[in-house]
């Protein structure tokens, strides 16, 4: 009895040790960066066997998951001053460290090797350019220097749809760049929106996010304006002929819907009002990219067949 007590209790403890180090490679996040990236290899024009493109995802989806326990390790201290991230595993004390670190360390050199075997070296050295980019240019750099921590280093998770363009092509063209720019220019306003009504967690964490440094009623004007500039850029998949209609006319909705919502932002002009709407951008703005690339994803399907 107590010998199946005792067994029980290791299994239940390896098991939340297990789930621990998968918070710690931040799975949301993940779940986005590996499906841009499947949209990117999907609409590739040469496609790669069911095999090699599971692994070579399954390869990115290491190299996110490095990038955000490297995350986690260094930025431990302010991760347990904010009340967004201080249930993750390092301040909690469910894992330390040094156990991040060695453990992210493991996962980018896995997810690098790995892509590079079952794909090909350009893949597999733009993933080790977006763990890099995302750990020394953005968390160790930028995040506690610069205002601009979030349009600079948004460009990391911008990367993926080209790292799944490359898999499948081992080639640049315009189809991922374009995919890179959506990603890119949709970043500021989704992580301004939250900054707007989590900006009492970044002045306690001393991290420099704009409405902290230059008010809210910048922030809002600036939402805006990446709103404005990210509407044309959605539009480019029809220009460049790797999107129809099929594309073309949700994505002219949702670009509208989402340029409403951030004028709305604008506009309002007490506390409550403008937490209302931030929240509802930074909510919206996920469902508009994801629908953007899995009105892509569709597309590409009406091709195949």
């Amino acid at each position: 009895m107590y010998k199946t007590a005792s067994i029980n209790y290791h299994k239940s403890k390896n098991i939340l040790l297990v789930k621990n180090f998968y918070n710690l490679m931040k799975p949301r996040v993940m779940s986005l960066v590996v499906f841009t990236a499947l949209v990117g290899l999907v609409i590739s024009k040469n496609q790669i066997d069911f095999v090699s493109s599971v692994l070579a995802l399954f390869f990115v989806a290491a190299g996110a998951g490095a990038a955000g326990a490297l995350n986690m390790w260094y930025d431990s201290e302010i991760d347990a001053i904010m009340s967004r991230t201080c249930l993750r595993p390092i301040p909690l004390g469910k894992i330390s460290n040094n156990q991040a670190l060695y453990f992210g360390i493991f996962l980018t050199l896995v997810s690098v090797i790995g892509l590079y075997f079952v794909s090909n070296i350009l893949s597999a050295s733009i993933l080790a350019l977006t763990i890099g980019f995302y750990i020394f240019v953005y968390t160790i750099w930028l995040k506690r220097r610069s205002v601009q921590n979030i349009v600079i280093g948004g460009a990391a998770g911008a990367f993926p749809p080209v790292i799944g363009w490359t898999i499948s092509n081992n080639s640049l063209s315009i189809e991922p760049i374009v995919l890179f720019l959506i990603i890119f220019f949709w970043t500021p306003s989704h992580f301004w929106s939250l900054s707007l009504y989590k900006s009492d967690d970044y002045k306690k964490a001393d991290i420099p996010m704009l409405p902290v440094v230059s008010g809210v009623e910048f922030t809002k004007k600036n939402i805006f304006i990446y709103a404005l500039i990210l509407f044309p850029i959605t539009i480019l998949p029809f220009y460049f002929n790797f999107a129809g209609l099929i594309y073309l006319i949700p994505a002219l909705i949702l670009g509208l819907t989402y340029i409403f919502l951030t004028y709305q932002l604008l506009k309002a002009k007490n506390k409550i009002n403008e937490e209302k709407y931030s929240k509802k951008i930074f909510a919206f703005s996920i469902l508009y990219l994801f629908l953007i690339f899995s009105l892509l994803l569709i597309e590409s399907f009406f091709k195949i067949f």
